[in-house]
């Protein structure tokens, strides 16, 4: 063959969210600590030539994430990864944790061990310890111990040409997301609303981060909030999510760092404790159960350490390569599958 680039891709979910995970193949990556090397995905065109590769047409889809596997910086650390969707490289995942953990082990790149396997992993926002149980060499569930959540704001009001004044909590959980009550925007969170969902979704991110600005106050590479998560609550407790992604379209798992940001929010209003386990349900049905493991703070402002516990299964195994002649070796996206913003890329 005369591919000039080839990576290979273990095809994983988590209840229903794709996070592809590149087993081989990966280049270096510049950057002294993973906060650095999300930085240079970001800003260098190579970085970004890298993400267009893996995520845009014809190699790539709207749905789903790619996570690059990167040796690990942290000396506690299994693996490092970054996680590359068609707007950014970003920081951190839940659903994506949980299908780089299933990938670590049932591909053997990090010995099972049975009944259970810690793994830690390292992302540019910290740390996750994600405890998977294991039998029969599958891995059943993974349980995430995440990064610090706090919030930056609570109830902060925009004006929207199409819903009037809304409040909306800015809340940070491995990335930024605004959490606003679906039912503001008179819909309710299930799949036949899911294109209205993310139309609304893009609309009010562009709105949030044109008034607001948000910086990590100890990791400047993450910044703006990255995601609008849609939130409810079902007739049995559950939280309903819907989490918004760019360039239009709905996490199909409950999200991950959208319930620790929410968990955060929750937490600052006294509405749940430590010890406190409830349940998360996403747009398709699939579930987490989330909990506050303990209480804590970052750069002195109140925090919490929230856990996620998911499942991961993995459905192919790939490898994606580039022609030296191909015409369309920068990717593109069309408005007929990726919504209105695909002429943005």
């Amino acid at each position: 063959m005369r591919w000039k680039r080839t990576i290979q891709l273990l095809d994983v979910h988590c209840e229903g969210e794709i996070g592809r995970v590149a087993i081989g193949g990966v280049p270096k990556i510049p950057g002294e600590t993973v906060a650095d090397q999300l930085r240079w995905l970001n800003t260098d065109p190579k970085g970004q030539e890298l993400r267009h590769f893996l995520c845009l047409e014809p190699r790539g889809a709207p749905i789903g994430s790619v996570n690059l596997l990167l040796p690990a910086r942290h000396p506690d650390a299994d693996a490092a990864f970054i996680i590359l969707q068609p707007d950014q490289a970003h920081a951190s995942s839940g659903s994506n944790s949980i299908c780089v953990t299933t990938a670590l082990l049932e591909a053997g790149i990090v010995e099972m061990k049975e009944p259970e396997t810690v793994v830690t992993l390292e992302t540019a926002a910290g740390l996750v310890k994600a405890t998977a149980t294991c039998r029969d060499g599958r891995c059943e569930k993974v349980k995430l111990t995440m990064v610090p959540s706090f919030v930056d704001r609570l109830d902060v009001e925009l004006e929207t040409p199409h819903w009037g004044k809304i409040t909306l909590d800015l809340c940070y959980g491995g990335i930024f997301y605004a959490l606003v009550d679906v039912r503001q925007i008179n819909l309710t969170i299930e799949k036949a609303n899911a294109a209205a969902l993310v139309q609304a979704g893009m609309v009010l991110k562009d709105l949030v981060n044109r008034a607001v600005s948000v910086v990590h106050p100890e990791i400047s590479a993450i910044s703006g909030v990255a995601y609008v998560m849609f939130r409810d609550v079902d007739e049995d407790g559950a939280v309903r999510t819907c989490t918004t992604m760019w360039p239009g379209r709905a996490d199909r798992s409950p999200c991950g760092t959208g319930n620790s940001a929410n968990l955060a929010a929750l937490h600052a209003r006294g509405q749940v404790a430590v010890g406190d386990v409830f349940k998360s349900r996403s747009i398709i049905g699939s579930e987490f159960e989330v909990g506050l493991a303990a209480e804590t703070t970052v750069a002195e402002k109140p925090a919490i350490v929230p856990t996620i516990t998911g499942r991961g299964f993995t459905f192919g195994l790939s490898q994606v390569a580039l022609d030296p002649f191909d015409p369309f070796a920068d990717g593109f996206a069309m408005t007929d599958v990726w919504g209105p913003s695909a002429g943005e890329i």
